[in-house]
């Protein structure tokens, strides 16, 4: 399909710089299957549910894979940034950095500084490889726990480019940046509609006969990333690790054998399902890669509804939820939440997708 069926206009004052707190009094537009619009908050969540539905959450934590130094050991020592995106082995990362045209393979990039308390006050890594659009392999110094320690003391929280391009992160994202199911460390972005959750959020599900569920999806940085391409079929996903435990995948099926529907809370968590699942929507255990990309046209298998934030124009996630209800009853519904003030983006409001009626 074309990119540009997917494009919208979005007013730069709709994106939200702060979550709503408490966080379940974020609104929610609910697209039910026929498409009606109605205007909810996310505390309103187990009233559009039914006793035996299955919510599964994503558990994976955010890393802080946002580091900023310098390259050593040439004439000039420009700064660097650097964006971790996938862990190779133990001491090797991916990475997105800028400006790339500053680094060529065998550089040496130092990490944070004397003055901050890390094992040895920064951090080294080795220019193992350069790839396309500012892409790189890093070899740090560390290895392992000292490694990951190193990376916690001197990193931040990588905030999406479209809140930090207007503010400095601050010690109130190292806490808003997560969900309150954060768990299995390997995210450098957060699965933002678990952002919506609180305990007694989770307490009013489990009062009207909802269960939850745990998942990881390690979410990268390619969540950031509009589709460049002219046409979908030229885009290529990032791979990102999943695992569904076989003790997840019973209780599923067997809920789902019972008429129970399952309730994807964001589209991490649906892609993670999607790619378990089976063409009868039998979900397995699952442990390994998905790059997994969704579009209108595509056969849902396993999820029924679908919990989310408000996502970029042109983007994997705009598609998805196109593909879940419809590319003109979700831009029905963009224009409708942007009309009505709605708040766009990672910290911003949600919408509960009901899937389109065939």
């Amino acid at each position: 399909m074309r990119t540009d069926l997917f494009d919208f206009e979005l007013p730069p004052a709709s994106i939200a710089l702060r979550p709503a707190r408490p966080r379940d009094a974020a609104r929610m537009l609910v697209v039910q299957g026929d498409g009606v619009l109605r205007d909810r908050l996310v505390s309103d969540l187990p009233q559009w549910l039914e006793p035996g539905d299955q919510l599964v959450v994503n558990d994976t934590r955010v890393i802080s894979a946002q580091l900023t130094g310098r390259r050593i050991g040439r004439d000039t020592e420009p700064k660097i940034e650097a964006t971790l995106i996938k862990r190779l082995d133990g001491s090797r990362w991916q990475a997105l950095v800028k400006p790339a045209k500053k680094l060529s393979a065998g550089d040496r990039i130092r990490f944070g500084n004397e003055g901050k308390v890390c094992l040895l006050g920064h951090l080294d890594a080795e220019v193992e490889a350069k790839g396309f659009e500012g892409e790189v392999t890093l070899s740090f110094s560390f290895h392992g726990p000292a490694l990951d320690q190193a990376i916690a003391d001197l990193g931040q929280p990588p905030l999406p480019p479209y809140i930090a391009s207007k503010r400095a992160p601050d010690d109130r994202d190292a806490a808003d940046y997560q969900t309150m199911f954060a768990a299995n460390e390997g995210a450098v972005a957060a699965p933002t509609a678990g952002l919506h959750f609180t305990p007694a959020l989770e307490a009013a599900l489990l009062a009207h006969g909802i269960e939850l569920h745990r998942l990881t999806l390690h979410v990268g940085a390619g969540t950031f990333l509009p589709v460049k391409a002219d046409d979908t079929s030229g885009h290529k996903m990032h791979a990102e690790w999943g695992f569904v435990s076989a003790a997840t995948a019973a209780r599923l099926n067997a809920a789902r054998a019972n008429g129970g529907r399952i309730v994807a809370v964001g589209t991490t968590s649906l892609r993670l399902l999607e790619s378990a699942a089976a063409p009868d929507g039998t979900i397995a255990t699952f442990e390994d890669e998905t790059s997994i990309f969704i579009t209108p046209g595509y056969r849902f298998r396993a999820v029924d509804i679908l919990l989310t934030n408000f996502h970029l124009p042109r983007s994997t996630l705009f598609m998805l939820v196109s593909a879940f209800s419809g590319l003109d009853t979700m831009k029905r519904a963009y224009a409708h939440a942007v009309a009505g003030g709605y708040r766009f983006y990672s910290y911003g409001d949600a919408c509960l997708l009901f899937r389109a009626r065939n």
